[in-house]
């Protein structure tokens, strides 16, 4: 993974602790379904929580789809864990610290300093790993997890070869 991904493009696995410790790899993930890994640059800040509650609220959609959303940030585990159950958001939260996944997500700006060295971007990965879709909007924070859920259902319309693997 370079950081200049696009449609199609095969991503790499990788693992990091999750808000309670656990230690995550995508593959992992991707073995339940596709994942929409949405990166946000600070937890509890007002956009990154209006973002990742509609991501909350949208859960039963997500489910209908067989996909689940996993959000991404350099906070520590502490605060993830903070975030999620202040939220009750129901879905992982990765602690990137060193903004190494990021990196190689090409969600990791070069001229920020702090918790805004993420760019809020959102990537829908199916279970081979494939990227269906890259959504990347500073502003509108419900437009990440409603595209998402677009391609999803788009796929899911697609029939059982559109994931390449015949797996539900």
């Amino acid at each position: 993974m370079g950081g200049s991904l696009a449609v199609g493009d095969v991503v790499g696995d990788f693992e990091l602790l999750d808000e309670t410790g656990t230690p995550r790899r995508l593959g992992e993930l991707l073995a339940k379904g596709p994942v929409v890994l949405f990166f946000y640059p600070a937890a509890m800040t007002s956009g990154c929580t209006a973002e990742s509650c509609h991501f909350r609220d949208l859960a039963a959609e997500f489910a209908e789809v067989g996909a689940g959303p996993v959000g991404i940030s350099r906070d520590v585990v502490g605060r993830q864990r903070r975030f999620a159950e202040t939220y009750d958001l129901g879905f992982p939260l990765l602690s990137d610290r060193e903004g190494v996944v990021a990196r190689a997500f090409g969600a990791r700006r070069s001229f920020a300093v702090g918790p805004f060295l993420t760019r809020r971007m959102t990537f829908v990965i199916d279970t081979g790993f494939r990227l269906l879709e890259i959504i990347h909007s500073e502003t509108s924070m419900q437009e990440h997890a409603d595209r998402a859920l677009e391609v999803l259902r788009a796929r899911a319309g697609a029939g059982p070869a559109a994931d390449g693997g015949g797996h539900p």
